[in-house]
């Protein structure tokens, strides 16, 4: 049986999930999820456009070439490869990756996918493969109630100075053969290029590259004012007060593996990123990940991250630009 999402079917008819209109629920299983995906794309692209995120939960995903297909039928479009890379993952089958593999005691903090460069994706994809024993969820919050929240003379201190982030590609993090996913320097150096990147070889292995790029955007769809950076994320202040100590004796400041600046270098003050961190936490929203749950996620109106967990999580992204 294939199952069709009504033509009048609003936001105000999902149900809700933390006080937004988050989740449908198909009740019948269709018979082939792929299917589905192609003969809803249009209805669930219009719920993306009006909500920013929608949880879909009783499709039948089983692995990552039918959970790939399921993505690129619904966005009608190829899905991405992960080239400039800030976590470690694993490539699945085509462009579909592993969730971020911290550490399962680690939080991910929220953040939008790439807003630490100029270069990112439109949409992004996940499904849960497996569900851990506990915890593991993927908060989301919207990036325009961030915006607002945040104190007006924080958020044009930030806007009026803009960001400037400093990474030092070194095994201690992301070795750059990783983030860059080549060997070659020559296509390092072009990809910097290409991205208004500044780039320094202190020695063969050692790569260091500044990049200035947004604090906030207007949503192309909704003209809202969105808040779309990793400075809470990037910046030493992210670590706990052991690896910060821990990292300045070993490095030192300009040899940290990653680190965010105002565009002028001039340092930002913990209090501001502590004051971010905190409005991210307050406004995020949370879902228990069942089998087979597909989130699709509008980049520039939610963020995403992670709990930590016990047992075996394993969740699968994919990422499109439309």
């Amino acid at each position: 049986m294939q199952t069709h999402i009504p033509d009048n079917l609003t936001c105000a008819d999902l149900q809700q999930i933390g006080g937004k209109p988050l989740l449908l629920e198909i009740p019948e299983n269709p018979t082939s999820a792929t299917d589905w995906a192609q003969q809803n794309a249009g209805r669930i692209k219009s719920l993306l456009d009006s909500n920013g995120a929608l949880l879909i939960r009783g499709l039948d995903i089983q692995g990552s070439k039918k959970f790939g297909k399921v993505t690129e039928n619904i966005f009608q479009s190829p899905l991405l490869s992960y080239q400039y890379r800030s976590t470690p993952r694993s490539r699945m089958r085509g462009n579909v990756y592993t969730a971020s593999e911290y550490h399962a005691h680690e939080t991910i903090l929220q953040h939008n996918e790439s807003a630490y460069s100029t270069n990112w994706p439109s949409h992004l994809g996940f499904c849960c493969m497996q569900t851990p024993d506990t915890k593991g969820a993927t908060p989301i919050t919207d990036s325009h109630a961030v915006y607002n929240a945040i104190d007006p003379e924080v958020r044009d201190l930030f806007e009026s100075k803009g960001l400037m982030y400093v990474r030092n590609y070194l095994d201690v993090d992301l070795p750059w053969q990783e983030v860059f996913q080549t060997q070659d320097k020559a296509e390092v150096e072009q990809f910097c290029l290409q991205q208004n990147m500044k780039f320094e070889w202190l020695s063969d292995d050692h790569l260091r590259t500044s990049q200035v790029a947004q604090v906030s955007l207007a949503h192309p769809i909704t003209n809202q004012t969105v808040w779309f950076n990793q400075a809470h994320l990037f910046h030493l202040s992210a670590l706990s007060q052991e690896n910060q100590s821990h990292f300045l004796s070993v490095f030192g400041e300009a040899g940290l593996p990653r680190n965010v600046y105002f565009a002028d270098g001039s340092p930002i003050e913990n209090a501001l990123l502590d004051h971010i961190r905190d409005i991210y936490q307050r406004l995020q929203i949370r879902f228990d990940w069942q089998k087979s749950d597909l989130l699709l996620v509008d980049n520039l109106a939610y963020t995403h991250g992670r709990e930590p967990f016990t047992g075996n999580r394993k969740v699968l992204v994919s990422m499109v630009s439309l």
